[in-house]
């Protein structure tokens, strides 16, 4: 199992942080580093657009996988996201991961006047985004006629590296997403949830494959957690103080009362051991990559002891 890298894009991240986490990612060796997709969620801070902050990662790194988990699709026309996503991918000679998914936070649509279509529709818009980026990155021209997007004879160049973008679904509606995810996806990702509902979703993933004959294990499976953990007890307890920012806005939480409040929600808490007893139930699960939130920009602990005492414990599951 290998063991990424994620950061909120919303969460004050500027260009001096990205920078410092791209360059720490790598020298610390994680095989990859994702970003949210976020205008904001809660308070508003400082916030990178997140496919220019992807084509500072091209030129930033040499060696990581690097993408967002996830682009909603309520966000920008398939066809800009297909023209950034293959440029990128290009730029980075083919290490960018697209991840897309339905969109969920309602408030800043409001904020910015995008539109939020109800859950059937946006489900509906990201398979025929799917569609359509596909068909761009294929050879052209592209013809496409769907309910909301349309091509015609449209020659998308340059071409991705490769032929096209490693695609990630992310979600995880059983009748509709792990469908998507099962017919298109080179990889899924669930958020946050206890090994028992990701091997039920891995299960039902598998399902999908099955019926359309493709093989389960061609699907890199990865979670992304919220986690309070560390070496010491005062490691989770600083990790907890992101979790309540970022979690729990607004509320006036001490620490004891923030990590029992994050294991009400499934999230990971604790130190090594607790650490590797969750990412064996992963492992049994089939997931193939854990991502952990990394929320304190000012501070390397957490990711240096990942890299240096979780991702190799990891590498044997």
């Amino acid at each position: 199992m290998d063991i990424g890298l994620m950061v909120e894009g919303q969460a004050g991240l500027n260009w001096e942080r990205w920078i410092h986490v791209l360059r720490l990612a790598e020298r610390a060796g994680f095989p990859s580093l994702f970003r949210s997709d976020h205008y904001f969620i809660g308070p508003q801070h400082d916030s990178l657009e997140a496919f220019i902050s992807l084509t500072v990662a091209a030129r930033e790194t040499q060696r990581i996988r690097f993408g967002v988990l996830v682009s909603p699709v309520t966000f920008r026309h398939p066809v800009d996201v297909a023209r950034m996503a293959g440029q990128i991918d290009l730029l980075s000679g083919g290490r960018l991961v697209l991840g897309v998914g339905n969109g969920w936070n309602e408030p800043e649509h409001a904020a910015y006047g995008l539109p939020f279509p109800e859950p059937a529709e946006r489900s509906r818009r990201l398979e025929e985004a799917v569609h359509v980026m596909r068909a761009l990155w294929g050879p052209g021209p592209a013809s496409y006629k769907g309910r909301y997007y349309r091509l015609e004879g449209a020659d998308m160049l340059p071409k991705p590296a490769g032929g096209r973008p490693h695609l990630l679904i992310g979600g995880s509606g059983p009748k509709r997403t792990l469908k998507l995810a099962a017919q298109h996806a080179d990889e899924w990702n669930s958020v946050n949830a206890p090994p028992e509902v990701i091997s039920e979703r891995v299960g039902i993933l598998r399902e999908h494959c099955e019926a359309i004959g493709r093989d389960p294990a061609s699907i890199r499976k990865g979670v992304m957690v919220f986690a309070a953990v560390g070496r010491t007890r005062r490691e989770v307890e600083a990790a907890a103080d992101g979790i309540r920012r970022l979690t729990f806005r607004g509320e006036d939480l001490t620490p004891a009362q923030t990590i029992a409040r994050a294991r009400e929600r499934g999230m990971l808490v604790g130190t090594l051991d607790e650490v590797m007893e969750r990412l064996e139930g992963y492992a049994r699960a089939g997931i193939d990559e854990v991502q952990f939130q990394h929320m304190n920009f000012e501070d390397d602990t957490l990711p240096e002891w990942l890299a240096a005492e979780v991702a190799p414990a990891a590498r044997s599951l």
